[in-house]
């Protein structure tokens, strides 16, 4: 069995690392979080690349392609920590393509596919969604509630109250909206891609941490020697590395399964979102450990890592949350 990408999807890997590099060198991607905004030239790029419907039906304006080519673009946007409102369109393009009727599809996928006309996703309680991306800036809003019903609706008719958060590289919003148009199919399928691409993201995140923790313990001196030398810290650097790998596989695994397995995908998405939302929260809090004093000054960028990370934990569901998912799915298979 081949567990390599393919030839297609190493060239998507290799053209969205490369473009965001390019598009995102450390001090733009500080001079936009500090002024809250996104990359609009970017975002225009990356839909004329066809990243917003890569995984959206060509009949409805995208590429037609699937999860695992979702997840790798997932990857490379959280290791730019690219401020861009990709994941919030790509989640709402994921509710309404996998459990939307015709006529939802027909409305709002071709918008999602293009860019032009966003969207976004946020989980209602007590009638409120409290962490909602970009939704002052969405055209419809798919909000799910805690009874399971998911419904969409458009940001016109909903009361939308921006809001800051630690993460300033993505724009949030509270979300209070009545009625709307209910979602006709599994939501609970879509609900499971999406934490896949969220698991993705946080897996780029963690990978770009450490690699700048690495760097700077082989060239950080202390007593004439690196400090990647001396166990405290090479140790650290090593569990890093387990748990970032560790996430990757199982952020790719349940896209794999999005594509190839559907029946193992609950639990899968649910054990990557758990395992990702832990490990990209140690990885970044290591990473600032190993970078010492400076990595505690707001100019050295592992705050900015680190913040992204912690939002990632409460978004679209706990980690405990995901760990009640996963256990529901393997007692329902033992039963």
């Amino acid at each position: 069995m081949n567990f390599d990408f393919t030839d297609d999807q190493q060239a998507i890997k290799r053209t969205a690392n490369e473009m965001l590099a390019a598009r995102f060198k450390p001090e733009r991607m500080r001079e936009l979080a500090e002024a809250e905004r996104y990359d609009d030239d970017a975002w225009k790029e990356m839909c004329e690349l066809g990243w917003a419907g890569i995984f959206i039906d060509e009949d409805h304006g995208g590429q037609g392609l699937g999860v695992v080519e979702l997840v790798i673009l997932m990857e490379e946007l959280g290791y730019a920590l690219a401020p861009v409102p990709f994941l919030s369109n790509a989640a709402a393009g994921l509710a309404i393509q996998i459990a939307g009727t015709d006529e939802q599809k027909e409305r709002w996928l071709p918008g999602i596919a293009s860019g032009d006309a966003r969207g976004t996703v946020g989980i209602l309680r007590d009638g409120e969604a409290r962490l909602v991306p970009d939704a002052d800036s969405a055209e419809v809003i798919v909000l799910i509630a805690s009874d399971g019903t998911t419904s969409v609706v458009e940001r016109s008719a909903a009361d939308v109250e921006p809001f800051e958060t630690m993460d300033r590289t993505r724009r949030f919003a509270r979300v209070r909206a009545e009625g709307g148009d209910p979602l006709g199919g599994d939501h609970l399928a879509a609900a499971d891609r999406i934490v896949t691409a969220l698991s993705a993201e946080t897996v780029g995140v963690a990978q770009k941490a450490m690699e700048m923790a690495v760097e700077y313990a082989r060239e950080r001196k202390q007593f004439g020697r690196a400090i990647g030398a001396y166990q405290a810290v090479s140790h650290r650097c090593a569990q890093m590395l387990l748990e970032v790998e560790g996430a990757r596989s199982g952020a790719y695994y349940a896209g794999w399964c999005a594509d190839s397995e559907p029946d193992s995908l609950p639990a899968a998405a649910s054990g990557a979102k758990a395992y990702s939302s832990d490990a990209g929260w140690r990885v970044c809090g290591s990473s600032l450990q190993v970078h010492g004093g400076i990595g505690f000054t707001w100019e050295h960028p592992s705050h900015v890592y680190l913040k992204r990370a912690r939002a990632r934990r409460v978004l679209l569901g706990s980690r405990a949350r995901q760990l009640d998912g996963l256990t529901h799915v393997l007692l329902g298979r033992s039963a």
